[in-house]
């Protein structure tokens, strides 16, 4: 599973070099930079917005919630964090997500725990060749207690030779010439973005246990130990 991501600070202007057709909201700040993303808090995901007559950057809560979902947040038996892709467009939770609200999760790298118990130990995973790059996700709108609420998952599939010996699974991530494509549900079949992401463009180092607590976030999370 993937339970932590990081994000460092992106301006509007890099978002718009990796994602041309973005357009920034006027008089508003890019989102700071993150170093412990949780699940249940809200982070910005790149998406179409409604009524698809641009790409946007919108702040959407980590946990799914379905549109069909009416019930209190704490009374669902799921969490909406991952789901496997090649399983997304089955499952009821993200059927109706994936084939209409595609997204991309920018970030700079996860989190994974290898081991179990007290001995696991935290490392950090990220890109050798780029600062920030995208996951993929799907996103959808909720009516909960009479007010909208969206939210997010995060796509994974099987780890490549980086994460086989420290994780069961890692995130899908979208190389910047298939973000339309990605986004866009009239594309046609994605499945073959689904693959591991090659591992020679991959790194894994130990980092501190204060990744645990989502009350820390600093950059030194990053540093390797």
């Amino acid at each position: 599973m993937v339970g932590r991501f990081w994000r460092r600070e992106i301006g509007w202007e890099a978002y718009q070099a990796r994602c041309p057709q973005l357009i920034p909201p006027p008089l508003i700040e890019a989102p700071e930079a993150d170093y412990n993303a949780a699940p249940m808090t809200v982070h910005p995901v790149i998406r179409w917005e409604r009524e698809r007559r641009c790409i946007e950057l919108a702040p959407c809560l980590w946990g799914l919630v379905p549109s069909w979902w009416t019930k209190p947040i704490n009374e669902r038996k799921f969490s909406g964090i991952n789901v496997p892709a090649r399983e997304a467009e089955e499952r009821a939770v993200y059927r109706g997500a994936f084939r209409h609200w595609r997204c991309l999760v920018p970030v700079n790298g996860w989190y994974v725990w290898a081991g179990e118990g007290k001995s696991n130990t935290p490392f950090a995973v990220g890109r050798r060749e780029q600062d920030w790059f995208c996951l993929a996700g799907v996103w959808d709108t909720a009516l909960i207690n009479g007010s909208a609420l969206e939210s997010f998952s995060v796509l994974t599939t099987q780890p490549n030779d980086v994460l086989a010996g420290i994780a069961t699974q890692m995130p899908v991530i979208i190389g910047k010439d298939d973000y339309v494509r990605w986004l866009d549900p009239r594309s046609g079949a994605v499945d073959d973005l689904f693959d591991p992401w090659p591992a020679i463009d991959l790194k894994a180092w130990p980092v501190g246990s204060e990744v645990g607590n989502v009350r820390n976030n600093y950059p030194a999370l990053v540093a390797e130990v």
